[in-house]
């Protein structure tokens, strides 16, 4: 089962520069994200997990939590050090945490 994060837990780790994995699809995205997180769609996580790094912690956020926790849970299985945010970006937004809007950016 995947391990996961409080809004406040994650809100400390991305002020100081966390990964921040956005597992939604390029639409949702694009009409507000986490400012700095990298889009992987969920259904390319399995194929691109090589893309992320083993020797951090990466935060997985979707919309609400759902997503994340199935895209933690694959990456942890491929050795990453991956934690699913609780409530998603619809969380991190009515909490009133700054949201960008705009193209995709890719997980590197």
């Amino acid at each position: 089962m995947a391990r996961e994060v409080t809004q406040e837990t994650f809100a400390a780790a991305w002020g100081d520069g966390g990964l921040v994995v956005d597992v939604r699809e390029a639409g949702e995205y694009a009409a507000g994200h986490v400012p700095g997180a990298r889009l992987m769609p969920l259904r390319t996580v399995p194929a691109r997990c090589g893309e992320l790094p083993s020797d951090r912690p990466v935060f997985v956020i979707c919309a609400s939590g759902n997503r994340s926790r199935t895209a933690a849970d694959g990456m942890n299985s491929r050795g990453i050090d991956a934690y699913s945010v609780a409530g998603g970006t619809s969380a991190w937004a009515r909490a009133g945490r700054p949201v960008a809007a705009g193209p995709a950016e890719h997980a590197a």
